[in-house]
């Protein structure tokens, strides 16, 4: 799969202009060899490139955990989400000092590639209203990842969409 950065780069700019985030940023699996290993590969709104140096396993993290189930999340406060000893879990909540965000997965082929994170500096900004809106920018795709059709339910298309929330994590 190749990678077109500034393609990313512009769509996430995009995302982070209309939504109001403080930062967004996207997580890709490296390479087929490390299938379930992410990394934070791009960025708009970052205090620095620290996130960059972050290296997720399925399960672990922000990114890992969205992309091991496929489901968004949100953590509307994190300081009322995340005890202070667990940070270290979430390295990019501490290293851009986020107090609010939702992540969505990223979708090629009809599996989880990657991951969108939107976050505030701010408690209590991220909402679920907010994520779908995120949701409906990237349905699509982002990049060169193709997106998630919707599923119709009872005759009407309905979003694939389960929210992670504090109480799961």
């Amino acid at each position: 799969m190749t990678t077109n950065k500034d393609e990313y780069q512009l769509e996430i700019e995009l995302i982070r202009s209309t939504t109001g985030c403080d930062l967004i940023a996207v997580a890709l699996v490296d390479n087929a060899e490390n299938q379930f290993e992410l990394k934070w590969k791009y960025a708009s709104g970052n205090l620095n490139n620290r996130f960059k140096q972050i290296v997720l396993q399925s399960g672990r993290g922000v990114a890992g955990i969205v992309f091991k189930t496929g489901k968004p999340l949100l953590l509307e406060s994190i300081s009322e989400s995340v005890e202070n000893e667990n940070l270290f879990n979430y390295p990019i909540l501490t290293f851009e000092k986020l107090e609010s965000i939702g992540a969505l997965p990223l979708w090629h082929e009809g599996r989880v590639a990657g991951v969108l994170l939107g976050g505030f500096r701010e408690d209590r900004m991220m909402t679920e209203k907010l994520l779908h809106h995120m949701l409906e920018m990237i349905e699509q795709g982002i990049g060169n990842l193709d997106g998630k059709e919707w599923v119709l339910v009872d005759g009407y298309k309905e979003k694939p969409i389960e929210f992670l929330n504090d109480e799961n994590v």
